[in-house]
């Protein structure tokens, strides 16, 4: 069995860790934190877990508990895992990383786009962004693997292809992706209060957020970012812009890059978040309008699984040897 460790255990993409990790087959959670639960049992946090984990309960973090574990989830929020990171590294087998800290190449770029400076910029050239279908060879060897956040994914799985194949132009790139309010966390947030976000849509972090710099390094061009806050709790859907280079078959690129990968569906139909509900899949399709000469590609996922959890677990697998797909659901919940 692989010995594993969740860090922030208590919020949704922890949740969702251990929620996959009950149905891996390899996985055996042995460590899990949540500090300001600590003590408390899981399943009085997550009565979802009550099942599967009677009597686990949240610790407060120490690097020396974790110490000899084949893995490590740090879901803990971005700004923070800098810091874990370089002490829990040396101690523990791999480490998979949902935040931000380590995604971008360019330690100039934290504090312009996040507010600080890093603290570890020698850990950011053996980082490995982590979207398997993009970097799977790199992740087998990586040590440490920053797992891509769910805008970044929807938006590199439907544009890096046919940006790679020169079959788009890599500048004016125009991202459009709407979010459910699991994205912002577990914290109270008036923001994402269910009577602010009811029977409302709204874009937000216009012209400069955060995520646009990781985007541009995994699609690999320039683009234009802006996110919506969409009415539900899971889901991503991404409507990305781009100028196509010629006569381009777009639906053709993706299925050819995609025609091995398990959790990638290419078609001609319009994605929905629904049906990616609870499965580490990403659903595209692609339009070419004559009239304007703009290329249209759409992704569906579901955030918290493909976009932060279900990823990192993908990821996990590959960096260990286990089978890609071991403990990863490939059905959506419905209806």
């Amino acid at each position: 069995m692989v010995s594993v460790g969740v860090l922030g255990a208590s919020g949704y993409a922890g949740v969702e860790l251990l929620r996959l990790a009950a149905g891996h087959p390899d996985f055996e959670v042995v460590y899990a934190t949540a500090d300001a639960a600590a003590g408390t049992l899981a399943a009085d946090v997550h009565p979802s877990l009550a099942a599967a984990y009677p009597g686990l309960r949240f610790a407060r973090y120490d690097a020396a508990d974790a110490a000899g574990l084949d893995v490590v989830f740090t879901a803990l929020p971005s700004g923070t895992t800098r810091s874990v990171v370089p002490e829990l590294l040396p101690k523990v087998g791999r480490v998979v990383d949902l935040a931000a800290d380590f995604r971008l190449r360019d330690p100039s770029l934290y504090p312009r786009w996040y507010g600080w400076e890093h603290t570890a910029p020698e850990l950011l050239d053996e980082a490995v962004l982590g979207i398997p279908e993009l970097y799977r060879a790199e992740i087998r060897q990586a040590r440490l693997v920053a797992a891509a956040g769910c805008y970044v994914t929807a938006a590199a799985l439907a544009l890096a292809p046919l940006v790679r194949a020169q079959a788009v132009e890599a500048t004016g790139i125009i991202v459009d992706a709407a979010s459910g309010t699991s994205g912002a966390g577990r914290g109270l947030k008036q923001s994402t209060s269910f009577g602010t976000v009811y029977e409302d849509f709204t874009a937000y972090g216009l012209l400069d957020h955060r995520h646009t710099p990781e985007m541009e390094q995994a699609v690999g061009g320039s683009v234009l970012f802006t996110p919506h806050l969409a009415p539900m709790a899971r889901g991503i859907l991404a409507t990305c812009y781009a100028r196509p280079r010629g006569d381009v078959d777009a639906l053709g690129i993706l299925r050819r890059a995609y025609q091995d990968e398990p959790f990638i569906v290419v078609s001609e139909r319009s994605p929905s978040t629904k049906a990616t509900r609870g499965a580490n899949t990403a659903h595209l399709t692609t339009r070419l309008d004559p009239r304007t000469g703009w290329l249209i590609v759409l992704c569906a996922l579901d955030n918290l699984v493909k976009g932060a959890s279900g990823q990192a677990v993908q990821c996990a697998n590959v960096a260990l040897g286990l089978p890609e797909v071991a403990g990863l659901p490939t059905v959506g919940v419905a209806p």
